[in-house]
């Protein structure tokens, strides 16, 4: 099969009433993607769930041992945000596992692509969670496929309106990783971490200021000549988004995966897909935009 795109098999999250994460949201883009025909049910996998030794290329022993057995402390669990559950810890070994057999299937697939419905949890430490995010699913994918000679050179793109802050800690050593990250300025976190090439843009940047920062990010890719790029999406750059500021369209949204999947099928790149935040109320404009993003893969890089 030329395509295949993973998705967590699990429930939704268990959170409390009130809970400001959408945890539905994975499930309903599954959904409006079958219903539109978008992906065909044979193209969907189920992730794998990353081994204990793959999580631990970029994470503490202690750390990955605390979130399999539920004794990770309450003020990690307050930084995550998510209260700990067996959920909890099967979804984050699954996205950790979609988004490097993502990328797997991205290097060896004719399509030269694929993805996974969750992922791009780039706030997550070597020892500690943040921001939503337990491991960081970017970061141990590189780890990985560099230690395995998979490749010689990634390059992460880091679209998510957050700054992918442990994501820069966690590889900033490596030469062999370029991360570059498009987000606000005035966002979370609020003390950002170094990345590669951070392009910060203040609240209320539109669509055209966006596009070009995304050319000056598609240059220095290019410049790095990497074997695998992996594309951190992100939907929270949405205008209706409740905790973006960038205020793109959904055409501007449209724009920027277009702009990414042609530049990555000029060069011959592979590239594999993580969806980022999102977190309109209600979640539906959230959900079309990571309809879009698989849209316009299939549309731009085939299937």
């Amino acid at each position: 099969m030329a395509l295949t795109v993973l998705y967590p098999d699990t429930p939704d999250l268990p959170l409390p009433d009130g809970h400001r994460f959408p945890a539905q949201k994975y499930r309903l883009l599954r959904d409006a993607l079958l219903a539109r025909g978008i992906i065909r049910p044979e193209e969907l996998e189920a992730s794998p769930e990353a081994t204990a030794l793959e999580l631990l290329s970029v994470h503490t022993a202690e750390y990955v041992a605390s979130i399999a057995d539920g004794t990770v402390s309450e003020q990690i669990q307050k930084s995550i945000g998510l209260p700990w559950s067996p959920v909890l810890a099967r979804r984050s070994r699954m996205t950790v596992g979609g988004t490097l057999a993502a990328a797997r299937h991205a290097l060896s697939s004719p399509a030269g692509w694929s993805g996974q419905l969750a992922g791009g949890t780039h706030h997550a430490y070597s020892g500690h969670g943040a921001g939503f995010c337990t491991f960081n699913d970017v970061a141990v994918t590189s780890a990985v496929l560099l230690a395995e000679d998979a490749v010689d050179r990634v390059a992460i793109l880091d679209c998510d309106v957050h700054q992918g802050d442990g994501t820069a800690a966690l590889l900033a050593p490596r030469a062999d990783v370029l991360t570059v990250s498009i987000h606000g300025a005035n966002n979370y976190p609020f003390e950002k971490q170094r990345s590669d090439l951070d392009i910060a843009l203040g609240d209320g940047a539109g669509d055209k200021a966006y596009e070009h920062a995304l050319v000056d990010a598609l240059e220095a890719v290019a410049a790095f000549q990497p074997d695998l790029m992996l594309y951190i999406s992100g939907a929270d750059i949405l205008a209706k988004d409740r905790l973006g500021r960038l205020a793109l369209t959904h055409e501007g949204l449209a724009a920027r995966d277009a702009l990414v999947f042609q530049f990555a099928r000029r060069r011959g790149l592979p590239v594999a897909i993580a969806i980022g935040g999102g977190y309109a109320r209600p979640i539906d404009a959230t959900v079309e935009g990571y309809v879009q993003t698989f849209r316009t893969a299939v549309d731009v890089l085939g299937r």
